[in-house]
């Protein structure tokens, strides 16, 4: 009896999706384990075969958007952030495969309204976009450039997504393993015979780097060398930085 009216007074007077929602991503998780694959650090998605089978991404979208913003602000920091990327990603997923067959992603915008600009979903409350997770609700409130790394654009040139759902748990190891695997993969970003190439991305997002670590130089230098002196002269900004074309193919293999 006692056992009854406790779980009354929790339904009352808490709501639901505070003690339900999976911080664990277990359903998001399991999507993204059977349709990444990787060839070597570039990661691909199986776009077909989702688009097959939908049911669990709808549901997994569903979820997130049930998530109200007081119940968002009650999360930890590391689950608020977590919460964001996977959403990103998700709802980056559902706009390729509404729109399968695509080469691109950019292939899905307009003439008026590029695809980060397209409202198709709800999240915390509101008509939502992809941009609006990104610049309004992950950068403005978070000083963590490592997210650039871990949000995915659905294309080649993009880091690659990772095959697994990010988690508050192990949310700093998770961002350090994509950085490494961006870093560290040579069609996107290399420094060798004393040249520095990178990706358009630390062109763009250069202040993100520069407001945390001072610039972005100094952020790559202990991920893009392992001598010790290259790191200084990288760091010292004694290479001049040239960039890579950036590939906006989708993230697929045929």
């Amino acid at each position: 009896m006692k056992y009854v009216l406790s779980s009354v007074f929790f339904s009352l007077f808490f709501p639901c999706n505070l003690y339900s929602f999976d911080h664990n991503y277990k359903s998001f998780n399991e999507i993204l384990v059977q349709h990444v694959r990787y060839d070597g650090l570039q990661s691909y998605f199986n776009y077909k075969k989702l688009k097959e089978n939908p049911g669990k991404l709808n549901n997994f979208l569903n979820s997130l958007s049930s998530v109200s913003k007081n119940e968002f602000d009650s999360f930890t920091k590391d689950r608020r952030l977590s919460f964001l990327i996977n959403a990103y990603n998700a709802f980056t997923l559902k706009i390729i495969i509404d729109n399968y067959p695509v080469k691109s992603i950019k292939d899905i915008g307009s003439l008026f309204k590029n695809t980060w600009k397209k409202e198709f979903f709800t999240l915390l409350g509101k008509k939502s976009h992809l941009d609006n997770i990104e610049h309004n609700l992950i950068r403005k409130n978070f000083n963590e450039p490592r997210i650039h790394f871990a949000v995915n654009c659905a294309s080649i040139g993009c880091p690659s997504l990772l095959n697994q759902a990010f988690r508050s748990t192990e949310l700093n190891q998770q961002l350090e393993k994509t950085t490494k695997g961006f870093l560290s993969n040579t069609t996107k970003n290399r420094f060798k015979n004393k040249e520095l190439r990178l990706s358009k991305i630390f062109k763009w997002y250069a202040g993100d780097f520069e407001k945390k670590f001072g610039s972005v130089e100094k952020f790559i230098a202990p991920y893009i060398s392992k001598d010790k002196i290259e790191q200084n002269n990288i760091a010292s900004k004694k290479y001049t930085i040239d960039w890579t074309d950036y590939n906006w193919s989708l993230n697929e293999k045929k």
